[in-house]
């Protein structure tokens, strides 16, 4: 089991940026792979970056490339998500979730394949 605790969300001005946090509870999270999601009010959870259990693999939604960065820290059982060049379009509650490593080396974007979330943190970017 894994208890999943997001923080750094706030407001922002367009342009600015934001790290966002996510605690992990548990001895294994060095074996999992993280993700980050957001929703938007009134549209579906949306992929938006993730991260092999080794930190060597990334996977990023077409959206964010290049402004955002996933990162973790396995000692500190820690994963990041350094968002810059903020856009309104960011604007959004972000979940942290993570699911165990299955051999296949995949980096999912669908939410579906993620065991555990965390309760979400707001970022909103104004214009």
């Amino acid at each position: 089991q894994v208890q999943l605790v997001e923080s750094g969300g706030g407001l922002v001005q367009a342009g600015g940026s934001l790290r966002l946090s996510c605690a992990a509870s548990g001895r294994t999270f060095s074996t999992y792979v993280m993700g980050w999601f957001r929703q938007a009010p009134g549209k579906e959870r949306e992929f938006v970056a993730a991260i092999s259990w080794s930190g060597s693999r990334t996977n990023y939604a077409d959206s964010v490339k290049g402004r955002f960065t996933i990162s973790r820290d396995n000692a500190k059982n820690t994963v990041y998500l350094q968002m810059n060049s903020l856009k309104p379009e960011d604007t959004a509650v972000y979940y942290c979730a993570a699911r165990p490593t299955d051999g296949l080396g995949i980096l999912y974007q669908d939410s579906y394949k993620y065991n555990y979330w965390g309760q979400g943190t707001q970022v909103t970017v104004s214009s």
